[in-house]
């Protein structure tokens, strides 16, 4: 008799990095726990990790988890087969390929690098150690997302002309002063790095073409740190299309939206919530979907479920995950570009061949 894919293999896992972002994938771990076997959490705050490793234990409760100061430490230490890394942004990539190194596959958080060097660094090593990474875009799992990149790949739209994604949330003082890296060049990047990279990340992904240059502004109205907190751009493809992209963590006084908006020949789509999570929008001949809701609790939204279960699966079977390293390079590269454009005062032309927020440093005096 054929074995269900939870009877198969549990995967040994650990959790790099306890603070902001990882109570998703602790949420993600739970749902998934058929899967995994929690072995060891880290945070360089070893606060944060003992208290990860009690929720793990009370929710797991016949192990006895570790837990350290020290990720490097901790991968000698543990076989393990999957680590989710939820670091601080700029030590993603490091961190991500340690692991590799070490034999293991990784779930990494957004944005996979900083440059476009830690981005490529961490495709080849995947590639050299035959590991699999998969990177945390998890709004491409929302229902309305799937079912508008369902409708462009059935080509409903005919000829795309432009899209647009708008991301208004609020980042106040209180946010910047929970961790000294956030809003910082060499860590962080600014709102759009941070933020809007979710919903940059599916305007490029649901326009499904080669963007052929990028023009951008950013601005730094009250972050008191030293990236920005607003940003637009102007996306170029080769076929004709144009990509606008808003966003902003300066919405007083709390999160308003994160809408995209695709516009073709033969149908028009709005897609917005909180989180892109609800249907304003569907247009198209002898359909028009009066509006579906289906707001998350917050802006993160339930995705980060998906991914684990997708990526256990991308395992198990040995296929690639549903978001590929490759995929997380590419909204990288277009927020790259956006500084590197306001930098220079000019559009730049894609492929990136290197730039990094590090050159960013001072911009904003």
């Amino acid at each position: 008799m054929k074995k269900n894919i939870d009877e198969i293999k549990k995967l040994r896992y650990a959790l790099i990095g306890c603070g902001r972002i990882s109570k998703k994938h602790l949420e993600a771990l739970y749902s998934n726990k058929s899967y995994f076997i929690p072995v060891a959490c880290v945070d360089i705050k070893k606060e944060l990790a003992e208290k990860a490793r009690e929720e793990i234990n009370d929710e797991f409760s016949d192990l006895d988890m570790k837990f350290y100061s020290d990720y490097k430490k901790m991968l000698k230490e543990n076989k393990l087969d999957v680590v989710a890394v939820a670091t601080e942004s700029g030590n993603h990539s490091e961190i991500v390929i340690d692991c590799l190194e070490n034999d293991i596959h990784v779930i990494s958080e957004k944005p996979m690098a900083l440059s476009i060097k830690g981005c490529n660094d961490v495709i080849d090593a995947e590639k050299k150690f035959n590991k699999k990474v998969t990177v945390c875009l998890q709004n491409r799992f929302n229902q309305p997302i799937q079912k508008l990149k369902s409708a462009v790949m059935q080509e409903r739209f005919g000829k795309i002309y432009h899209g647009q994604i708008s991301v208004r949330w609020n980042r106040n003082l209180n946010y910047y002063n929970q961790a000294h890296w956030r809003g910082t060049w060499e860590l962080d990047g600014g709102s759009l790095m941070n933020q809007c990279i979710h919903g940059i990340d599916l305007l490029q992904w649901i326009m499904d073409g080669k963007i052929k240059s990028v023009y951008g502004v950013i601005k730094k109205y009250n972050s008191p740190r030293e990236a920005e907190d607003f940003g637009v751009a102007i996306l170029e493809y080769e076929d004709g299309k144009i990509g606008i992209i808003e966003g902003t963590t300066d919405v007083y006084p709390k999160n308003l939206e994160e809408r995209i908006s695709i516009f073709g020949e033969k149908g028009t789509v709005v897609i917005g919530g909180i989180a892109v999570n609800t249907i304003e929008t569907w247009r198209f001949e002898n359909e028009d979907i009066v509006e579906q809701r289906n707001d998350p609790p917050n802006v993160y939204g339930f995705g980060h479920i998906q991914v684990y279960h997708d990526f256990y699966e991308a395992i198990i079977k040995n296929r690639k995950p549903y978001i590929t390293a490759e995929d997380g390079k590419k909204a990288v590269e277009i927020i790259l570009a956006i500084y590197k454009s306001m930098l220079s005062g000019n559009k730049v032309d894609l492929p990136l061949k290197d730039f990094s927020t590090d050159e960013m440093k001072g911009f904003f005096k």
